[in-house]
C-alpha cells in the first residue's frame, strides 16, 4: 500500500537515491537537465509516493516533478515534467500512474495550461500525451517522437509554437510578466 503526497525537506536524500537507481548517475548530463539547473520546481507539485510501513514512517519509492518552462520566442509558459521514477520492486503496481494523475489534475487546478516532457509515447499515451511536434514543440538535442505534450486546458495550444527555453532565459528577455502568468 502506498500514497500520494508533497514532497517533504526530509524527503530529498531518498529522492536522490531513488533518481541515481532509476536514471544512473550521468542522469545530470542529459538534455533535460538543462531546464532544471538554476530553477526550482514548481513547489505545489513537488510529489512523492510513500510506502506505508508496519512500525511507523514512510519510505520514498516513488517521485515526481514540473519544472516551468517557456516555449517559443513568445515565451508562452508550460511545465516541463519529470523526471517520474519509481523504486524497482514497486513498478507495475501503479505508483507511477497514480503520481501522473495526481500531479496533472493539481497541475490543472493551479491553472496551468501545457505539460511538456521527455519520454515513451507508449507509456505516456495513456496520460493524453502526443507528440510535441503535432503542436509545433520541439527541445532542442532531443529526439522528436521523445519530445511529448498535453494540453491541460482546451485551446491550450493556439497560438503556441516553437523550441522549449529555460524559464531563466524568459526572465532575462524580461517577458517575466507573460511567464509569471503560468
Amino acid at each position: 500500500m502506498f500514497d500520494i503526497a508533497k514532497e517533504r525537506p526530509e524527503d530529498q536524500a531518498a529522492i536522490e537515491r531513488l533518481l541515481d537507481a532509476a536514471f544512473g548517475g550521468s542522469r545530470h548530463s542529459k538534455s533535460s537537465y538543462r531546464f532544471r539547473h538554476g530553477v526550482a520546481p514548481v513547489p505545489e507539485l513537488k510529489l512523492v509516493a510513500r510506502e506505508r510501513h508496519k512500525p511507523g514512517g514512510y519510505g520514498v519509492i516513488g517521485t515526481l516533478r514540473f519544472w516551468p518552462v517557456a516555449i517559443g520566442a513568445a515565451g508562452d509558459p508550460a511545465l516541463l515534467l519529470g523526471p517520474l521514477a519509481v523504486a524497482a520492486d514497486w513498478r507495475r503496481m501503479g505508483v507511477g500512474a497514480a503520481l501522473m494523475a495526481e500531479g496533472l489534475a493539481l497541475a490543472a487546478l493551479a491553472r496551468h495550461r501545457i505539460v511538456v516532457l521527455v519520454g515513451d509515447l507508449p507509456y505516456y499515451a495513456r496520460f493524453g500525451f502526443r507528440p510535441a511536434a503535432e503542436f509545433g514543440i520541439a527541445i532542442e538535442d532531443e529526439q522528436a517522437a521523445r519530445v511529448l505534450a498535453r494540453g491541460l486546458v482546451p485551446g491550450a495550444f493556439a497560438g503556441v509554437g516553437g523550441p522549449v527555453v529555460p524559464w531563466r532565459s524568459v526572465r532575462r528577455r524580461g517577458s517575466v510578466g507573460r511567464a509569471v502568468a503560468a
